[in-house]
């Protein structure tokens, strides 16, 4: 069988992090969706997506295929449903389409001549940017167990002080000093090849995924995901950053999700609570005004390629856009439209050539090319978001 995984109706809601992504790489727990589904049905996967993506994360179509709702996570009960699904048959979830069976050249579906199956389990789903780290927890919980199940960790090195060991999975190549890894409140998950510095001290739930590094001292609350190839010191509470990001210094990061090839720099921190103790808003693309999250606690979203210099402030609820660049004293607005440049003072647009070229350096840093689909991609993503610029 074929596996189709596509954005659903939520993409806009998950901007700016579906600006560069579809909904299915985004990540939440410990691995991204798209990792979990193929992990949990046995196949890899393709995607449905925005056109301008489509290059980079092509529909693979076969004679018979299953189109997958990537706003939800796989659990056992969903992937035994969606894996004895037949022709003109579907799951769906209080009136959500989760799954359906559909053939090759297959245009339109009716889905009144279709019988229909309904999830009576408990799931997660994502549905907004603050779900992302708002449902972190569960998500490594389910990643944790799934991934973990039937194995043997790596040996806990001595000088580790560790609460919970059996909640504590080591996997090979992984380096920890000399830290603390308290797994009372939920599992720790050290990746392949990550390392966790000196004087460390951890709360779970917590991954630190393939090749990431955790800086000397750094103080880390659950429930907190730090991507592959990410470098985070200091103190984040709460956080998930996908990949390839770096918060190397002291600051604090709270309730809140960085994409890809973002840079904190140092003594930047985040607000994650109102002085008033208000339910936070947040810019909504969709509805292009500030939506209330049904939270108290909520931080800062940046999509992939933003940088901040150091001692950056960022006011409760803030979302910064793609290809940012935010600096200088003072707190910035709330909303930070992709490729802007300033800060507190004001914002100029940041043109694509200097964009481009830091990014080339910087994905160079890690071995990997800024080739012309990313660039295209990022393109896009800058005339798409002009009407949110103003110089």
């Amino acid at each position: 069988m074929n596996y189709i995984l596509f954005d659903g109706p939520v993409r806009n809601q998950l901007l700016p992090f579906t600006y560069t992504r579809p909904v299915a790489d985004i990540r939440v727990g410990i691995l991204t969706i798209r990792e979990k589904w193929e992990k949990h049905l046995g196949f890899t996967t393709s995607t449905i997506t925005e056109e301008y993506l489509s290059d980079k994360y092509p529909m693979v179509e076969f004679e018979q295929n299953i189109m997958i709702n990537a706003s939800f996570l796989p659990n056992e009960e969903l992937v035994a449903m969606i894996e004895n699904l037949s022709e003109n048959q579907a799951v769906f979830c209080d009136d959500e389409i989760l799954a359906f069976f559909t053939t090759e050249g297959q245009e339109e579906v009716n889905f009144d001549t279709y019988e229909v199956f309904d999830v009576d389990c408990e799931y997660i789903k994502i549905d907004n940017t603050w779900d992302i780290f708002a449902k972190n927890g569960v998500a490594i919980q389910a990643d944790f167990d799934f991934l973990t199940k039937g194995r043997i960790s790596a040996p806990i090195p001595e000088g580790i002080q560790c609460v919970s060991r059996e909640n504590i999975f080591i996997e090979e190549g992984a380096k920890v000093l000399f830290s603390s890894l308290n797994a009372s409140n939920g599992p720790i998950y050290i990746g392949v090849d990550a390392e966790v510095m000196e004087g460390c001290t951890v709360r779970g739930p917590f991954a630190l995924c393939e090749n990431a590094t955790l800086k000397m001292g750094a103080k880390i609350y659950g429930a907190t995901t730090i991507g592959p190839h990410s470098k985070v010191g200091g103190e984040v509470n709460n956080s998930v950053i996908f990949g390839f990001s770096n918060k190397g210094h002291d600051g604090f990061l709270g309730n809140s999700v960085i994409g890809e090839w973002c840079n904190i720099g140092a003594d930047s921190n985040n607000s994650n609570l109102k002085n008033n103790y208000a339910e936070v808003r947040l810019w909504n693309y969709e509805t292009e005004n500030f939506a209330r999250t049904g939270l108290q606690f909520c931080g800062l979203m940046m999509g992939d390629h933003s940088k901040c210099g150091i001692n950056t402030m960022f006011n409760t609820g803030t979302v910064v856009g793609v290809s940012a660049n935010i600096f200088g004293a003072g707190f910035p607005r709330n909303f930070i439209p992709s490729y802007s440049w300033g800060g507190s003072s004001g914002f100029s647009t940041y043109l694509t050539k200097k964009a481009f070229e830091v990014a080339e350096v910087v994905m160079a840093r890690r071995g990997i090319e800024f080739s012309a689909l990313e660039e295209g991609i990022l393109a896009h993503v800058f005339e798409e978001t002009k009407k949110y610029r103003k110089d």
